[in-house]
């Protein structure tokens, strides 16, 4: 199992390319389930989460053929399934759920493991498809689904989910009559899928808002088009460079995906400036403690949470740090506190007082963003830290440490 060790303390400057955005990369990879044909999409990156769904797919008769460039044509499907096996260390993985019963009438699919960072129910996935007429049963950890054609419905989240709004959505495409989202997700990921769809024929409108109107067609088409970048991994470069007192040129990032946390670092005394193609940014003199309050987009997102808090550890003052999204997704303060971080969870709440310096640990990861955290939080450290389960890092960062080492960081990957 391998570990990262960094030796803390160096400013990071230059510039950093940002990779196709995971969240988005799995959904439309996923749709392709509703086509015939070979789809072709660029900018896919190259992460744990794409090869587990690739799998997933070429395990139910997809051709898949390319990395960052990916041909994906699901001609003929030859299984239904999605065991357990294939889909335990991805959540994402019953984004399949939809387009199998949308277009295969049937989908079997093994309740999703991943992050453990709450409940993440996929109870209202299974709502709304029974809404739209199909019949739904859980037996022995799996969901299994039929539906002869699925009909149009008016269909309401009660809380915003983007991995329902994006499985609904892509079911939707192919039922009899209109099917509308109420309480949709509203992030730039489930935007990029509604484009997709829509280059494959779909009739969707309002993607982007929380209404979701998709009216049904008889088929989909193949379509070309390219992975919009992670807007999580561009803040984690940008809260990099404010906590090592660097500056980073981000480059490929989409300013209009990153305004939450761009007013919220220049809050914190942050430079930042459009560039071409990017962002500028750079640590301002001191680092003035803020408050951060996780909501759906456009609120500040709760995947750069983790970060923030390991930034805020290092401010001038008090910060509360609120998570209303996932009730689970404080387990990176213990080993925030091992490095010296002043931080007491308070409910829902993360009371952070800064501290002058963090210290090198040997810490562990304990979920996707929480390993971002620990890096930020060592690289700004005294000494050196070591990070150890950090497979949980490349399901969703592409390369993070030789990013990171193109930037001046000190640090390495080793197996143990």
């Amino acid at each position: 199992m391998d570990k990262i060790v960094i030796q803390g303390g160096k400013p990071l400057f230059g510039d950093v390319q940002i990779s196709g955005a995971k969240n988005a990369a799995l959904p439309i990879l996923a749709s392709t389930l509703l086509t015939e044909g070979e789809n072709t999409f660029h900018n896919i990156p190259d992460l744990m989460d794409i090869k587990t769904i690739k799998k997933l797919l070429k395990s139910m008769g997809v051709q898949i053929d390319g990395n960052e460039t990916c041909k994906v044509s699901a001609e003929k499907i030859t299984s239904c399934d999605a065991p357990y096996d294939l889909v335990k260390t991805m959540r994402a993985s019953v984004l399949v759920l939809g387009p199998l019963v949308a277009r295969m009438g049937v989908a079997r699919v093994s309740l999703p493991g991943g992050c453990a960072i709450g409940a993440r129910p996929v109870n209202l996935h299974i709502k709304a498809l029974q809404e739209m007429g199909a019949h739904v049963e859980l037996n022995n950890g799996y969901i299994e689904a039929k539906a002869k054609k699925l009909k149009g419905a008016d269909i309401y989240f009660d809380i915003q989910t983007v991995t329902g709004t994006e499985n609904v959505m892509m079911a939707a495409t192919l039922a009899e009559g209109t099917t509308v989202l109420n309480n949709a997700a509203r992030e730039p990921e489930v935007v990029n899928l509604a484009n997709v769809l829509k280059g494959m024929g779909a009739k969707i409108s309002g993607a982007g808002t929380d209404t979701i109107i998709i009216e049904g067609v008889t088929s989909l088409k193949p379509t070309e088009a390219e992975i919009i970048p992670d807007r999580i991994e561009a803040g984690t470069f940008m809260i990099a460079a404010g906590m090592t007192r660097g500056e980073i040129n981000v480059i490929g990032c989409n300013p209009h995906h990153l305004e939450a946390l761009i007013n919220k670092l220049r809050d914190t005394g942050m430079k930042i400036s459009p560039i071409k193609g990017g962002l500028k940014v750079s640590s301002g003199e001191k680092i003035n403690s803020v408050d951060v309050k996780t909501l759906p987009y456009p609120g500040f997102p709760t995947d750069l949470q983790a970060q923030m808090m390991a930034y805020m550890s290092i401010g001038s003052g008090l910060s509360v740090i609120s998570e209303t999204v996932f009730e689970n997704r404080f387990m990176h303060v213990s080993e925030l506190l091992r490095m010296g971080a002043d931080i007491v969870i308070q409910g829902g709440n993360a009371i952070v007082r800064g501290v002058p310096m963090l210290h090198g640990a040997q810490t562990m990861a304990t979920d996707l963003r929480a390993s971002a955290s620990l890096i930020l939080a060592a690289l700004a450290a005294e000494g050196t830290t070591e990070i150890s389960r950090v497979y949980h890092i490349d399901r969703g960062y592409q390369a993070i440490e030789k990013k990171f080492s193109a930037l001046g960081a000190d640090i390495k990957r080793m197996t143990q």
